[in-house]
């Protein structure tokens, strides 16, 4: 026992123990989240066999080295829980080891980062702190007692080979009792959209691990995520839940169903699968609305509803109140927002939470895109974007998307910093992005997407475009860093002014459909600081709501209450179009479309609709209205959420649509062949009895 005492084991054990256990509950009570249930045994017992093999680890080191190594590891476990904090608060998901390559981009953001830390935010080192004052005043007291009661009255022999025998027995039944939380029915809730073992076994929802397994254990099983593979598709105990209408439009599906016969690789038919009996949203009233018109798509970097000012803002106005406009839009942050929310509206599918989906997967090709769609449709493609590539590669994103030609800032030949607050100004922007579209003389109709960025953070510094439009909110108590945004917000609105002037004098204003959304709300402002302009509570994601229109010239105005989201951009697009689309290649469906699913999804699985706020990360319900859903129909749209997430996930994880191409192709090609076959065949035998 002497040995084990001098060894300090059992002693940086209970440390390690109670410490975690302190900071994990600090981390809950500051992250408003339920401190004591069932999930908490689990944390618990995580903490003790970290704690354990920690302190077994250190037991084979001097009493000096063991303490500073415990301090310099409950250190590194402070700062981690109090950056995850800081990120959730100021992206509004928490950070993943996944995201690493935006690491060189997010250290543009580190005064901004730091600056949005909550004043309780602090109080995650307290655990820290009463470590450092328990080592400076009762370190040596205790250990004194400690030896006082157990060592002098030992006279056990404890060897190192019995320690670590006796070590590893207690972890694996530590271990063992862990294993055995992850599939308990009563330690998972049954709303919860993702089972405890597959999260143990791929962290996909990092807001609903942290909540299951705390915030130190998604920390190791996020690091464990590098090194596996993701879930192709998640275990789930559910029935196809596609919702289906009887349609006019229809498909000649017999090559798919031929292919889904003869695939053996799991993955890629329970896709097949999936999509074949996906819904498949008719022909409506707004389907071919703008048929043949060329189309200008624009994603608003950082815009939301502050946007919406008739006084301030009277060009984007115009479009919003004499368009299509949606008035319960979204656009939910995830890990990379401004990347993965531009991947998903040109897709219709859902980025993968935890990772920089476009970036990763950037040499997938997507033929359903909305760029491909237009360019079967006959029209001349075009993206561009007034940056560099630093944060994402959109020259080769956007070309395997199907975009004809991608321009990038220098492409473009517009100034532009390399000093991240200050950006370029999406009026050069609009200027040279009319230049060359205009300037093309071709017949065909043209479909643009453009990407703006001057509105985009810093906004508690001072800048070029921050500062340049200030005099707008003179008079107002509005804070500096709300001014500066706005001040953005203002150069965005004169590019628009730009667009619609130079369409105008070009005589094709009537022609274009302009489709404004906003990528992500200000996440640079704190909540505070927007409700100075917006009064409505921010909470339940109320934060994420932005404007999303529709703008022709010859339309009349009409507003859509229907909750929605960028996901929904690309259906709703080219049903209005007319364009060949397939809508079960989507996991958005048309808006405008009577057989709409009026509910939107947010990246960690969490929804709402007009009468309910489905919380996933905690599986909590809010109620909008005086009605009550039943759990089962609860569940029954979880499981729909989730198989649409967990489809997205796996198309894109195995370039499904770049498979599905090449496989339908090769089987038309056979079909072709044989029927070729079989015509020289019967020419053959007509020809022999005719002879």
């Amino acid at each position: 026992m002497k040995k084990l005492l001098n060894n300090n084991l059992i002693k940086n054990f209970l440390i390690l123990l109670v410490f975690t256990n302190i900071l994990e509950i600090t981390f809950r009570m500051i992250n408003n989240s339920l401190v004591f249930d069932w999930s908490y045994l689990r944390i618990f017992l995580g903490l003790a066999f970290g704690s354990l093999l920690i302190s077994f680890i250190l037991s084979w080191t001097n009493k000096t080295c063991s303490k500073v190594l415990v301090i310099f590891i409950s250190l590194i476990f402070s700062i981690y829980a109090f950056l995850q904090l800081g990120f959730n608060n100021f992206i509004g998901v928490y950070m993943s080891f996944n995201t690493s390559s935006q690491l060189g981009a997010v250290t543009d953001y580190v005064k901004e980062f730091l600056a949005s830390f909550l004043p309780k935010f602090y109080l995650i080192f307290i655990p820290f702190a009463l470590l450092i004052i328990y080592y400076v005043f009762l370190d040596k007291f205790t250990e004194m007692r400690f030896k006082k009661k157990f060592v002098l009255k030992s006279h056990i022999k404890y060897e190192p080979g019995i320690r670590t025998i006796s070590t590893i027995l207690v972890l694996f039944v530590i271990g063992f009792v862990y294993n055995e939380t992850l599939t308990a029915k009563f330690m998972q809730n049954e709303l919860q959209t993702i089972s405890n073992e597959d999260l143990f076994a791929y962290p996909s929802v990092p807001s609903l691990v942290i909540n299951e397994f705390g915030v130190i254990g998604f920390g190791f099983l996020d690091i464990k995520s590098l090194y596996v593979d993701p879930l192709e598709v998640y275990v789930y105990d559910a029935e196809d839940e596609n919702i289906t209408f009887e349609t006019d439009r229809t498909f000649d599906d017999s090559l798919w169903q031929e292919l889904t016969q003869e695939e053996t690789n799991t993955a890629l038919n329970t896709i097949n699968n999936y999509l074949i009996n996906n819904t498949i949203t008719d022909y409506n009233e707004y389907t071919g609305l703008f048929e043949g018109k060329n189309l200008i798509v624009i994603m608003m970097e950082s815009v939301n509803e502050i946007f919406i000012n008739p006084d301030l803002y009277p060009n984007f106005y115009k479009l919003y109140s004499e368009g299509i406009s949606f008035t319960n839009n979204y656009s939910p942050r995830n890990s990379c927002s401004t990347g993965n929310n531009e991947f998903s509206a040109m897709t219709g599918l859902y980025s993968i939470q935890n990772n920089c989906t476009a970036n990763i997967y950037r040499d997938n090709t997507y033929s359903t895109s909305l760029f491909n769609l237009f360019n079967n449709a006959g029209y001349k493609t075009s993206s561009m974007h007034d940056y560099t590539e630093a944060y994402y590669y959109r020259s080769i994103i956007h070309a395997n998307m199907g975009s004809g030609r991608y321009y990038g800032v220098q492409d473009l030949g517009i100034p532009y910093y390399n000093e991240y607050k200050n950006w370029a100004s999406d009026e050069d922007f609009m200027e040279v992005a009319m230049d060359i579209t205009l300037s093309d003389t071709s017949t065909n109709p043209f479909m643009l997407w453009l990407t703006t960025v001057s509105s985009h953070q810093p906004y508690n510094q001072s800048s070029v475009e921050g500062d340049k439009y200030l005099s707008i909110t003179e008079g107002t108590d509005y804070p500096d860093d709300l001014r500066r945004y706005m001040s953005k917000l203002k150069t965005l609105d004169n590019a628009l002014g730009i667009l619609l002037e130079r369409l105008s004098d070009a005589g094709i204003l009537d022609d274009t459909v302009i489709v404004l959304f906003g990528d992500h709300y200000p996440y640079g402002l704190s909540d505070e600081t927007i409700n100075y302009v917006l009064d409505y509570d921010l909470n339940d994601y109320e934060r994420e709501r932005t404007p999303m229109v529709i703008y022709n010239s010859e339309i009349t105005p009409m507003q859509v209450d229907k909750y929605t989201s960028y996901v929904n951009l690309t259906p709703t697009i080219a049903n209005l179009f007319n364009l060949d689309y397939d809508p079960r290649h989507y996991m958005g469906s048309d808006v405008l479309s009577e057989d709409y699913w009026n509910i939107v999804t947010f990246a960690d699985g969490s929804w709402k609709n007009d009468y309910m706020y489905y919380n996933a990360a905690t599986s909590e319900v809010t109620y909008y209205q005086d009605i009550t859903i039943s759990t089962e129909e609860i569940r029954r749209i979880n499981q729909i959420i989730t198989l649409k997430m967990q489809m997205s996930s796996s198309i894109i994880q195995n370039n499904y649509y770049e498979y599905l191409d090449a496989e339908l192709e090769r089987l038309k090609s056979e079909q072709e062949t044989y029927a070729e076959v079989e015509e020289t065949s019967e020419n053959i035998d007509t020809n022999l009895i005719g002879g």
